[in-house]
């Protein structure tokens, strides 16, 4: 008849050997411990861990022990779900041994590929990240390939962009009309205007009134008689 507590005991004190700093026992009935894992360091020195627990059924190693996953570390629900599932096929394999040894030993391999694929997923990422770069210089370089279907785009915004610059120029020109004044409000405006000024607005089809009593003062002035000057000396023209 096996002696199922003496096989438990002996396996205890194997397992605290070999695993001095990351075993823990919790209870003694049932007997209950756990077992921290850590993978091999990574390329910079990352790991992933992870502490198993597990709890001895009455007749085991005939029977499979009770395990599950109590805490983590750089370990995402996918690869703990990875473990939990190696766990119950290598207990399903060992049936009938101490097994403990070889579960733990399991899920050490299993955490150093998954560091191992952390460090293959980063080069990936990092090479993707330089493709993308080079084809972004690329972009800029030789510029975005013509097509009809881009060229017809581009002529559509090209021409609602034209469209609107003209309607912009010609609401200008309407306005600049609306506020041009003529060429009487500007005299009005300033009775300084030169004669240049009266002739520039000529030009400019603007029409200038004149105060003609500006030139009444002239009827006045008395113009002496151009016989009563004595150096007047009239030239016969009829003579040879």
């Amino acid at each position: 008849m096996t002696d199922y507590s003496e096989e438990q005991r002996n396996e205890l004190e194997a397992l605290e050997s070999i695993y001095p700093d990351s075993f823990t026992v919790l209870s003694e009935k049932p007997t209950t411990f756990t077992i921290t894992v850590t993978s091999e360091a990574g390329e910079n020195d990352e790991t992933v861990q992870t502490t198993l627990k597990f709890t001895y059924r009455e007749k085991y190693p005939d029977e499979t022990p009770l395990y599950e996953i109590v805490s983590r570390e750089n370990l995402d629900d996918n690869d703990a779900m990875d473990i939990i599932k190696l766990l119950e096929q290598q207990a399903e394999e060992n049936l009938g041994m101490v097994m403990i040894f070889t579960l733990v030993s399991a899920v050490q391999e299993k955490l150093n590929e998954i560091v191992d694929q952390i460090k293959t997923r980063r080069e990936e990422e990092k090479k993707q990240k330089e493709r993308e770069a080079e084809e972004e210089e690329k972009q800029r370089f030789h510029g975005t390939p013509v097509t009809i279907e881009n060229f017809l785009n581009w002529k559509a915004k090209f021409d609602a962009e034209l469209l609107e610059i003209k309607r912009k120029k010609m609401k200008e020109e309407e306005q600049a009309g609306k506020n041009k004044l003529s060429g009487k409000q500007l005299f009005e405006m300033d009775h300084n205007l030169d004669t240049s000024d009266i002739q520039f607005l000529e030009e400019a089809g603007n029409n200038v009134e004149v105060d003609e009593s500006l030139f009444q003062e002239m009827d006045d002035l008395e113009l002496e008689d151009e016989e009563d000057d004595p150096d007047y000396n009239p030239v016969n023209l009829d003579s040879d």
